[in-house]
């Protein structure tokens, strides 16, 4: 039987030294600090307010006494920063504004290598699959297990994710070339007979390109065009090694509340017997679109890939509900192809419930 596991004592180890640096980079994003010298030429004075209270390091979430007026009018048509607003309930919220994710105007720019959310950060002490894949395959000559694994329908399942801008304003005041990473990993923390080996982790590096747009259509602006350059393996030796590289466009829109990201992308061609998984593109899809919500704290978002030429894919449906500042209980299904690499031709529904450290980006 073969029983390529990570052995557990090291990863666990590694989590625990790391963790640190996670909680005090993902720990609170509610204030990030724009440099005071890009405040004084701003002319709009509701942003340059903002611009100001940002490099002071004072927060932005507190309610405003009125739901409009000419300064927030005029700070929403120029996409100033989740200034926030009151509802005909008289709750206040915040929206999901993509030019503080990507820094996309002047007012949002923080300069170079600063550590920022990228995806989702999160940890399901507890994750249940309606079906193990046991028998991981691909068509690749020695890809593919002969022996069942031990595997157990319940595990643990978390993802960190990060990003760090190493070039603002590549094109006059526009384009800022962005670095990534994304790491998940499936722990069959519960297996005590087989030692809760880490069933499986992938590794996501990515160069992005975002540029700011503008154009607006029906209610909708079109407001980020990222182009991407991203890697994604295992790590693993044979039978179970999955990789792939990708290109794609992410066109980023939003519209009060709701933001929209849809993200086509091409795979680089590999060579027949260097290819690990070469039908990955079958199964886990041409691109993938999520559509978000941001309410009162609540955060509802829904994850969906499709292949064009395999017509399969995977859906994940996220909700976020708050627990404690920035901290927020997290509620995570998928069903379908894809949901880790050594999966990617493997269909399941799963169920996790845990914490969200850091939303979506």
């Amino acid at each position: 039987m073969n029983k390529d596991f990570t052995n557990p004592g090291q990863v666990g180890s590694g989590v625990r030294r790391l963790w640190p640096l996670w909680a005090a980079s993902f720990g609170s994003t509610a204030v990030l600090a724009a440099p005071i010298d890009q405040c004084v030429a701003i002319d709009d004075d509701a942003q340059r307010l903002v611009c100001y209270d940002r490099a002071a390091g004072r927060p932005l979430a507190l309610p405003l006494p009125a739901a409009s007026g000419p300064d927030i009018d005029r700070a929403e048509r120029s996409g100033s920063p989740a200034l926030p607003k009151v509802d005909a309930a008289g709750e206040s919220s915040i929206r999901p504004l993509l030019s503080t994710v990507w820094e996309l105007d002047a007012v949002d720019k923080r300069g170079t290598f600063n550590m920022l959310p990228h995806r989702l950060t999160y940890m399901l002490p507890v994750r249940y699959t309606t079906r193990v894949n046991a028998l991981p395959s691909s068509p690749t000559p020695g890809h593919s297990v002969d022996n069942a694994l031990p595997i157990d329908s319940t595990e643990a399942k978390f993802q960190f994710s990060f990003k760090f801008k190493a070039w603002q304003n590549m094109l006059g005041d526009n384009g800022d070339l962005w670095f990534g990473y994304t790491q998940q990993s499936h722990w069959q923390m519960y297996s005590g007979a087989v030692s809760s080996p880490f069933r499986e982790t992938n590794y996501e590096p990515e160069l992005i390109v975002s540029l700011r747009t503008e154009a607006e259509l029906l209610g909708w602006r079109w407001r980020a065009l990222n182009l991407g350059l991203v890697h994604q393996s295992n790590g693993r030796p044979l039978p179970l090694s999955r990789s792939w590289n990708r290109v794609y466009a992410q066109f980023g829109i939003e519209r009060g509340n709701f933001t929209v990201l849809a993200r086509p992308w091409l795979r680089f061609r590999e060579k027949a017997e260097s290819d690990d998984n070469p039908d990955i593109g079958s199964y886990y899809g041409s691109g993938d679109l999520r559509l978000a919500y941001a309410h009162n704290g609540h955060l509802f978002s829904a994850l969906g890939r499709y292949s064009l030429s395999g017509k399969r894919g995977g859906l994940q449906l996220d909700w976020a509900y708050p627990i404690s500042g920035s901290m927020k209980g997290y509620l995570q299904f998928t069903s379908g192809y894809g949901e880790s690499l050594v999966d990617y031709n493997h269909a399941q529904n799963t169920i996790g419930l845990g914490v969200l450290f850091v939303p979506w980006q």
